[in-house]
């Protein structure tokens, strides 16, 4: 229930009013059944932008995080992210892509819209990077499309570190839906997947005309901080 108020009374207009959001191929989206939405992601206003402009209720697979912050601030955000349907998942340890895969089958199962990011992360700097293989995995085992999504413009009005997001119009595009039936059977062949995933994430790109990264996202991160020059420690001055 709360999830449509927000969509329809509280969050959506508001949203449509601010950002005018561009929006290309929606007719590309089922009316019913299920499917899997991929999108890249840029920014956290993804969240929000995408399923405002959805006439069907999307579900998200949301990082642990936004469920267990601290503070009155975690548990606003936490509070938002279950009454919106969300649903989190653990992105530590060997069995977090598992997880991942069991809870979005289960959405799919009821024949509902799924949507996932296959970077796993939100890009750092704009640019697209490698998926990860789960995405592919689920389509394949439950045996339904993946509608490729484009967000453009949304790092430029808030890119990682920005809490408030400027007022600027973006665009939200919807490729046609990707049938992948002729690889039934194959979820666990790794080059299946891998051949799946890389067909989303081309869609993807030609929807965003971002410049691809073929590695993953979390990974140059983590590349880029270690070789960063620490940070110098002001001490007090006397």
């Amino acid at each position: 229930m709360f999830y449509y108020v927000l969509k329809y009374v509280v969050l959506g207009p508001l949203l449509r009013v601010l950002f005018r959001p561009r929006i290309e191929g929606l007719e590309n989206i089922p009316e019913e059944g299920a499917a899997i939405v991929a999108g890249n992601h840029l920014s956290f206003s993804d969240h929000f932008l995408m399923p405002a402009i959805l006439k069907r209720r999307i579900t998200f697979l949301a990082k642990a995080e936004y469920f267990t912050g601290p503070g009155i601030k975690g548990r606003l955000t936490a509070f938002f992210f279950r009454s919106a349907g969300q649903i989190p998942v653990d992105r530590s340890g060997k069995d977090a892509g598992q997880a991942a895969i069991r809870e979005g089958l289960g959405v799919l199962g009821k024949g509902e819209l799924l949507g996932i990011y296959p970077e796993g992360t939100r890009s750092h700097d704009g640019r697209l990077y490698k998926g990860k293989v789960g995405v592919a995995v689920m389509a394949i085992t439950a045996q339904v499309p993946v509608i490729p999504c484009a967000m453009v413009g949304t790092f430029e009005i808030q890119p990682p570190g920005q809490v408030v997001p400027k007022i600027k119009r973006v665009t939200i595009r919807f490729g046609e839906p990707l049938d992948f039936s002729r690889y039934a059977g194959m979820e666990n062949q790794k080059a299946a997947i891998r051949a799946v995933t890389d067909e989303i994430m081309y869609a993807i790109l030609g929807l965003s005309g971002q410049e691809y990264v073929d590695e993953y996202a979390a990974k140059v991160k983590a590349a880029e901080q270690e070789a960063a020059p620490p940070k110098k420690f002001r001490g007090l001055r006397r």
